[in-house]
């Protein structure tokens, strides 16, 4: 591949990877919580807090990286913040466009596992509760490798949409090569330059390698879960 792709090429692959998984990895363990809270959780402010982590779904991609550029910019709260007490730039860096691509993913990670937490046998976690089981001893054993498939499919369609965000990324972190130019951005770069359609179509041949061998690991893994936990 690394004779194939240009040297700005690979650096753009090898910057998405890096951005997708960093943002998909930062994403589960909330995206657990926030998935269980909003399913199993009776508390004042849900269904605001529901409309709220599905938000980015519906707004325009630019909108939301404007807001992040608002909050999070040097200028911005948080971003003055992090930067004064703990030296974080997230503005204009690549761990700026894995907080982007976290959250434009986070709501179709969070709306996954909360499919698979609706199909959960309840009459399941009650029977282990009877028997004495703490509720999180229920939840680690009963419960999560029932939804370990919706969290596979749900880290799946994280990781994808961070592969192919290019509207929240570019408005927060620009399009640096090298710092923050991934995929999409470097497409979007070939096709605005005289003689780039090569650089493009090799790029875009590369997203969608990467995304079907996403989708048949997802598949492969999901098979491996219910044959162990369910058979």
């Amino acid at each position: 591949m690394t004779d194939w792709l240009s040297p700005e090429e690979w650096t753009a692959v090898r910057l998405s990877l890096k951005v997708a998984l960093v943002a998909t990895s930062a994403s589960l363990l909330p995206g657990i919580a926030m998935a269980y809270a909003l399913e199993r959780g009776r508390f004042w402010g849900r269904q605001a807090l529901d409309v709220l982590v599905h938000l980015p779904l519906v707004l325009p991609p630019v909108v939301v990286g404007y807001a992040l550029l608002l909050g999070f910019g040097r200028r911005g709260p948080m971003g003055s913040l992090l930067a004064e007490q703990f030296g974080v730039v997230l503005s204009f860096r690549w761990t700026g466009a894995a907080l982007a691509c976290a959250i434009m993913g986070f709501p179709l990670l969070v709306r996954a596992i909360r499919l698979s937490l609706e199909t959960v046998d309840r009459k399941l976690e009650d029977a282990a509760g009877t028997l004495g089981a703490h509720p999180a001893w229920v939840f680690f054993v009963v419960t999560l490798p029932l939804i370990l498939p919706g969290i596979i499919a749900g880290m799946v369609l994280s990781f994808a949409k961070a592969m192919g965000e290019f509207g929240a990324t570019i408005t927060f972190v620009s399009n640096i090569p090298g710092e923050t130019q991934t995929i999409p951005s470097a497409i979007y770069t070939f096709t605005q330059v005289p003689g780039g359609e090569g650089g493009a179509l090799r790029l875009a041949f590369v997203s969608v390698a990467i995304s079907i061998a996403a989708l048949w690991m997802s598949e492969w893994m999901a098979r491996r879960v219910r044959r162990r936990f369910l058979a």
